[in-house]
């Protein structure tokens, strides 16, 4: 088999590069065969498999700083910073404010693969579709759920949290899917390698409850650059395009400002002008 994937690898508040590179590919009239989510990257997805367009720019830019949305007042009433049940429940189900088309969604032939870190195990939890449901974005919520940040999200009494701790980059999935023209959307500087001293806090506080997840946690800086570093193989080859920001704007995961989401988005934008030309192009090896 071969085909065409995109992989969002999320990113927080800097995944809105993603929706940018979106939003141009719905102009372009540029699907996908398959799209790999990881945390705020399958939400940007969802609202793209639905050609639901500038519906996530909204997210990021306005309801991100509504205080129900993510804020310390969150956290301390339930232990989530971020209001997964507000953002991917209360805005997006069929009468919220700013509703998914699921009938979109459904109809879209494009398959779509959300990666959840199992908290008990540390293992990858790979969900699909069928895994989705009328008003059902559970498996956004559980790619989606940062540790110590937030609680670890509850699928059939399975606590998940975010797939970017176990499989950051799922580019070898995507191979092994058999599709052999993959575009990589990065929220960092794509030459850059991440670092473990973030990651040391709250993995010693996550110990206590989640040992396991709290050992990938610790891994994620060498699981994240082993895995750029093999997207940057396969690009080499002609198989993957890796689209990445060239200055992260100020943000973070968890920080932002409205000036630098607006950059971030027409960064996101501006690159996905290089994937016509990918897609049509044959792989070197």
């Amino acid at each position: 088999m071969t085909g065409t994937a995109l992989i969002d690898v999320g990113g927080g508040y800097r995944a809105i590069f993603g929706a940018g590179v979106m939003d141009r590919c719905l102009e372009l009239g540029i699907d996908f065969d398959h799209c790999y989510g990881v945390s705020a990257g399958s939400a940007n997805m969802t609202s793209f498999i639905a050609h639901q367009h500038d519906r996530n720019h909204k997210f990021y830019t306005e309801y991100a700083f509504r205080r129900e949305y993510a804020s310390a007042t969150n956290f301390i009433k339930d232990r989530n910073f971020v209001h997964l049940d507000y953002v991917y429940g209360d805005l997006s189900n069929h009468d919220g404010e700013y509703p998914l088309d699921y009938q979109a969604f459904v109809d879209n032939p494009t398959q779509f693969t959300v990666v959840a870190c199992n908290a008990e195990t540390g293992t990858s939890r790979y969900f699909g579709k069928s895994d989705f449901g009328f008003d059902n974005f559970d498996p956004v919520k559980a790619s989606s759920s940062v540790p110590v940040a937030c609680r670890p999200y509850l699928i059939d009494d399975v606590p998940y949290y975010d797939g970017g701790i176990s499989d950051p980059i799922p580019v070898q999935r995507a191979m092994d899917d058999g599709y052999d023209r993959i575009v990589v959307v990065l929220t960092r500087l794509r030459d850059v390698l991440r670092e473990q001293k973030p990651d040391i806090g709250p993995a010693r506080i996550l110990k206590r409850t989640y040992p396991a997840a709290a050992e990938r946690l610790l891994e994620r800086y060498r699981t994240y650059n082993e895995e750029v570093e093999l997207a940057k193989r396969y690009e080499r080859e002609g198989r993957v395009l890796i689209l990445a920001p060239d200055d992260l704007c100020g943000l973070s995961t968890l920080t932002k400002s409205f000036e630098g989401l607006e950059r971030m988005y027409r960064k996101g934008y501006a690159e996905a002008e290089k994937i016509g030309d990918f897609l049509a192009s044959s792989p070197t090896a």
